[in-house]
This record gives structure tokens, sequence and C-alpha cells, in this order.
């Protein structure tokens, strides 16, 4: 199965239909009279369909097992065709679109087999996904001018050159896979005073400040002693998703300190300076931190 562990858990939701057609109009008839031989129709096949939507996982290969949190079935009903619209919700990490089209699929199925013996010209069509929403799609923000970045590794053993750089790197290519238009990357050494003229110089011309390294515990890391004082405006929630995101996948995450803010109109974020760390902080908050610019002033956007 695809890896999905690096994704966040969101509210997911996704609608599918099918279409079962009848040969004559006395099958509908005796479908919305309750006068078919093997049972009532809808109610069979809806619990057909709730059991198939929940084991989707176990007849699909790469799906994996989900919480099924919701799902419902309604049929309209047009001339010689039943719809069948199947909404399937889960919180979860990925999308429930094929459990829709699963259930609805296996709707379908139960009314041919229920319906067969008073009609033999039964035709099933049409099995779709209508709509879907809560991936990484439904929180893309999209801006008519490229947001510009900076990328700072604070790092006194790299900016030494006895070590080679791979956590900015990292960072440089979530961004890219956002269309973020990175400006400078810079190599500095893990000191107060560095760390804060790269932040206040690059703040005053970007959008988005990016500093990776020295947010560790020993007295050498002093980035957030750096950022603190001259962040005009804190955002806690975005350091807490960063913590949160980590410990679930490593528990020593809980001793990072990354730092989250505003020097203006620009955003300024502390990452830790392993490339695990970094890579899952970037994971963490992207793209959902990308509609942070659309409210701060003085950056023209498009939804």
């Amino acid at each position: 199965m695809v890896d999905i562990t690096h994704k966040k858990t969101t509210l997911r939701k996704a609608t599918a239909s099918a279409r079962v057609k009848v040969s004559k109009p006395e099958t509908i008839e005796a479908l919305q009279k309750n006068k078919v031989p093997k049972g009532n129709v809808f109610e069979m096949a809806k619990t057909a369909g709730l059991f198939g939507v929940k084991n989707t996982h176990t007849v699909i290969p790469d799906c994996h097992p989900l919480p099924v949190e919701f799902a419902s079935v309604d049929y309209e009903i047009e001339d010689l065709y039943i719809t069948i619209i199947f909404t399937v919700k889960t919180v979860y990490k990925t999308g429930v679109e094929v459990e829709a089209m699963h259930g609805a699929s296996v709707v379908a199925l139960t009314m041919y087999d229920m319906l067969k013996p008073i009609d033999k010209g039964i035709e099933i069509h049409d099995i779709k996904l209508l709509h879907k929403s809560g991936g990484k799609s439904s929180y893309q923000n999209h801006f008519s001018t490229p947001i510009r970045a900076s990328v700072i590794v604070c790092s006194d053993t790299i900016s030494a050159g006895k070590k080679q750089d791979r956590a900015g790197q990292a960072i440089i290519d979530k961004l890219n896979q956002h269309e973020v238009e990175v400006l400078h990357y810079d190599i500095i050494p893990d000191e107060l005073e560095q760390i804060q003229s790269k932040a206040l110089e690059y703040a005053s011309t970007q959008q988005l400040v990016i500093f990776t390294g020295g947010t560790g515990l020993s007295e050498r890391d002093v980035t957030p002693e750096a950022l603190e004082p001259i962040l005009e405006r804190r955002i806690p929630g975005v350091e807490e998703a960063i913590r949160n995101y980590g410990q679930d996948r490593m528990p020593y995450a809980m001793l990072s300190r990354s730092v989250v803010g505003t020097i203006g109109d620009c955003l300024v974020i502390a990452l830790p300076g392993s490339t695990k760390g970094a890579q899952e902080s970037m994971d963490a908050i992207f793209p959902h931190i990308m509609h942070l610019f659309k409210v701060l002033k003085g950056f023209t956007h498009n939804a």
C-alpha cells in the first residue's frame, strides 16, 4: 500500500453514484410498493452497501483500513432508472472516494440480485465519483504572484564546512513543491546576532523566512532565543502542530523548541536541524500554513 504515515488527519468526505436501469415500469411499481418477492429492496440494498463500504480494504488491495464514521444511501427514481447516491465521511489520513464507489456498486449489485426474478433486463450504469473533499487539494491556496522565501541553516559545523547540509535542502524541496520562490539559501553559525540580523533583513522584503537548526537543548542552540525578542506576534498553534506531528512519530520530538511568529507581514519559522525533523515539520504545516498569507497584510492573492 502507499505510505500515508506522513499525511495529516483531516475530515474526508466523498459522494459516489450508480444507476440501475430496469426494463419495465412494473419493476419500478413493485419496488415502490414493496412487492418484490425477495423483500424490501431499498432497505436490503442499503444494508449491503453499508457492509460493503466498511470492508472495502478487504477486496481492494491498495485501500487502507480506515474508520468509516458516517455513511448514507439515498435513492432517486426517474422513469426506468434508480440512481443510488452514496456518501462516506471519515477523519483520517486518506480519502474515501473508493469506499463511496464501492458502497454504491454493492447497493447496485444487491438491487440487481433482488430484482432479477421479476425482471431479466436489468442493467447497471455509471458508477462514478461525484465529489470529494478534505485532502491536500481542499487546502490549496493560489496566489497571483509567488510567495518569496529564504531558508537559513544555523549550524557551526556546517558553516565551517565540516558537515553537509541536508535539512535546508529538504525544506527547499518542500517549498518548491508548493511553488514558493526561494530567493536566499544561507548557512550561518549558530550565533544570536547573525540569526537576528538575517531575520530582520529578509523579513523586510519577503513573506517567509525559515531557519533550520539551533533549536536543541545545548548551550550552542540559540535560534529560539535569537528570534523570540524580535517576533512581533507568536503563533503558538503552528508550534504545537509541529511538535504534535513529530511526537506522533518519535517521542523525543517533545524536546523540540520550534518557534513560529511574524515580523511585519513576514512569517518566520524556526525548525529542527536534523533532516528528519525538518522534513516532518514541513509535512506537519504544509500546505495548510499557506492560508496564513491570505490574512497577512500586504500580499496580493487569489482564492
